[in-house]
């Protein structure tokens, strides 16, 4: 059996090793998700925000390669790049944030496969040394919606 491609996946593959993916379609991508039993986690972010790669660099990124989360990114300022929502329509990343009223880089959301949020946000890097105890119980939180 091949390994899904990137249509499959509704992702585009990461431009260098130290980005998340870019979705091509958000229902694509919780789908993909869901039918792991997992939410689909994606983190809103800015080129060159420190708090954005930390979070990126220090906590998403081990943990998608590791198996533990399907986890993606947006940029908030892309207003050129296509975006399939959850339930069809075509937007930017930059509408869709905004519509998420997803202002602030980083903002992670937890999602199920029709769009629902599944988990209160996290906003911001306010404690670095916490991050990751605040990230893992969103996660179980999510989780624990979806009946995993």
């Amino acid at each position: 059996m091949s390994s899904p491609t990137a249509a499959d996946t509704g992702l585009m593959p990461a431009q260098t090793p130290t980005a998340l993916p870019s979705p091509a379609s958000l229902r694509g991508a919780a789908l993909a998700a869901a039918a792991r039993g997992e939410p689909l986690v994606v983190m809103t972010t800015l080129p060159g925000c420190p708090y954005c790669d930390l979070v990126r660099n220090h906590h998403l990124l081990p943990m998608r390669k590791a198996g533990e989360v399907h986890a993606v990114q947006l940029n908030i300022r892309d207003r050129s790049s296509n975006l399939q929502g959850f339930h069809g329509d075509i937007t930017t990343p930059a509408e869709q944030a905004k519509a998420w009223k997803a202002r602030f880089a980083p903002t992670v959301l937890f999602f199920g496969p029709d769009g629902q949020e599944l988990a209160e946000r996290l906003v911001g890097v306010a404690v670095p040394d916490f991050y990751g105890e605040y990230l893992g119980a969103r996660l179980v939180e999510a989780r624990r919606k979806l009946g995993k």
